[in-house]
C-alpha cells in the first residue's frame, strides 16, 4: 500500500510540474495562421523572445517622385523600422511608381497585392468617398486647420470608413494645396476655364472644372507631361512640388495659385496583413508613422512656397488668387460640393459640418 502511495503522489507532482510549464508558455507550438507573413505570403520561423521583433518583410509602394517631401518621409519611415527593429522587421521600398501606378495602387493594398502603400486622397475616394473631402473646393483654407481635422473626430471617421473597406491607414503626409497649371492663358476667375481641357485628379475636382466650364479629362501623373507637350490637354491640377518634379515649366507657360484643395496622401496598409501582425510590430509602425507625419506636416508649407518661386524663376507667369476673391471661386464650385455630398451620404455631411466647425 505504501508503495502506490508514493507512485500516486509521484505522479501527481509530475503532472503538476507540466502543468506549471506549460503555463509558463512551454506548451503550444506557434501554428502556420500566427506566423508573420513574408512579401510572398509564406510563414517565416520568428524569434518567441518578449524583447524580440518577429521576423516580417513588408513590400511598400509608392508612386511620387523620389525627392519630393513625401517620397523622402516614406523612405525616412521605411529605413528607421528596420533600424529600430534590429533588421527584423523589413521595409522594402518600391519608390517612384515601379510597381504600381497610382491608378493600380488602391486594388493591389485591398486585395494584398502589396502588403503597404502610399496614394492620394484624391484617389481613394472612389473606394471610400467620405475620403473626398479634401477635394471639397477652399474646404481648408489653412494648414494648421487641415492638421487639427486630422487629429481629430474628422480624421477618426475618415479611418473607420477606410478600415471598412479593408485597408489600416497607418499615416497622413501632407502633400499641399493644389494649383492650376496651363498652356494657353492666365486664369484668374473661374470664368477663364471655359473651353478648356485640364487633367483632373478625381470625381469632385472634374465637378468643379465642369463647374468652370473646362472639360476634365482623367490621366495618371505620369501621363501628364507628354499630354501637355502634345496639346492633348490644355491645363491640369496638380501641387507645385510635383509640378516642379515632373517638369510642368517646360510644357505649361501660366500657374495658378488658388489653394483650392488641401491633397492627402495615405499610407495604408492590408487590413487582414495587419491584424495578423504582432502587437509588437504594429506599436513599432504606428509610432514611427507618427513621427514621420509630423515631419512632413511641417516640410508641406516650407515646400509650396519653395516650389511655387521655383516655378517663376523657370519662366511661368505666377498669378496669386486674392484671399478676397475665394468666395467668388468657392461660389462658381457648389456643383463639386454637391456631388461630395451625394456620393458620401450622412457621414459625408457629418464631415462637412465639422470641417465648417474647425477654428
Amino acid at each position: 500500500m505504501k508503495s502506490r502511495k508514493i507512485w500516486t503522489t509521484l505522479l501527481a507532482g509530475c503532472l503538476l510540474a507540466g502543468s506549471v510549464l506549460a503555463g509558463c508558455g512551454g506548451g503550444t507550438a506557434p501554428t502556420a495562421e500566427n506566423k508573420p507573413q513574408t512579401e510572398a505570403g509564406a510563414g517565416q520561423t520568428a524569434a518567441q523572445g518578449g524583447d524580440e521583433y518577429q521576423e516580417v518583410t513588408i513590400r511598400l509602394a509608392y508612386n511620387l517622385p523620389q525627392d519630393h517631401h513625401v517620397s523622402r518621409g516614406v523612405e525616412d519611415f521605411a529605413k528607421k523600422v528596420t533600424e529600430k527593429s534590429g533588421g527584423k522587421v523589413k521595409i522594402q521600398v518600391y519608390p517612384a511608381g515601379q510597381l504600381l501606378s497610382d491608378k493600380e495602387m488602391n486594388q493591389a493594398i485591398l486585395t494584398g497585392g502589396v502588403e503597404m502603400g502610399v496614394n492620394s486622397s484624391t484617389l481613394w475616394a472612389s473606394v471610400v468617398p467620405e475620403m473626398g473631402i479634401f477635394d471639397v473646393p477652399f474646404a481648408f483654407p489653412t494648414y494648421d486647420l487641415a492638421g487639427k481635422a486630422l487629429k481629430g473626430e474628422i480624421g477618426e471617421k475618415l479611418n473607420q470608413q477606410m478600415e471598412a473597406k479593408g485597408a489600416k491607414v497607418l499615416m497622413y503626409a501632407d502633400y499641399g494645396y493644389a494649383q492650376f497649371a496651363n498652356n494657353v492663358k492666365p486664369l484668374k476667375s473661374p470664368a477663364d476655364f471655359k473651353g478648356l481641357k485640364f487633367r483632373s485628379i478625381g470625381e469632385i475636382p472634374s465637378a468643379m472644372l465642369q463647374a468652370y466650364g473646362a472639360a476634365p479629362v482623367f490621366m495618371g501623373a505620369g501621363e501628364v507631361y507628354m499630354a501637355l507637350q502634345r496639346n492633348t490637354i490644355d491645363g491640369a491640377t496638380s501641387g507645385t512640388t510635383a509640378m516642379v518634379q515632373r517638369k510642368y515649366d517646360e510644357v505649361s507657360k501660366y500657374l495658378t495659385i488658388a489653394n483650392y484643395a488641401y491633397l492627402e496622401f495615405l499610407l495604408a496598409v492590408n487590413k487582414k496583413f495587419w491584424d495578423g501582425l504582432p502587437p509588437k510590430t504594429q506599436e513599432l509602425l504606428t509610432a514611427t508613422a507618427k513621427e514621420t507625419e509630423d515631419w512632413i506636416r511641417q516640410q508641406a508649407e516650407q515646400e509650396d512656397k519653395k516650389t511655387a518661386e521655383q516655378l517663376r524663376e523657370k519662366g511661368m507667369e505666377v498669378y496669386v488668387v486674392p484671399e478676397s476673391d475665394y468666395p467668388a471661386w468657392k461660389e462658381a464650385a457648389k456643383p463639386a460640393v454637391d456631388e461630395y455630398l451625394k456620393n458620401s451620404g450622412d457621414t459625408g455631411k457629418e464631415l462637412i459640418q465639422l470641417v465648417e466647425n474647425l477654428q
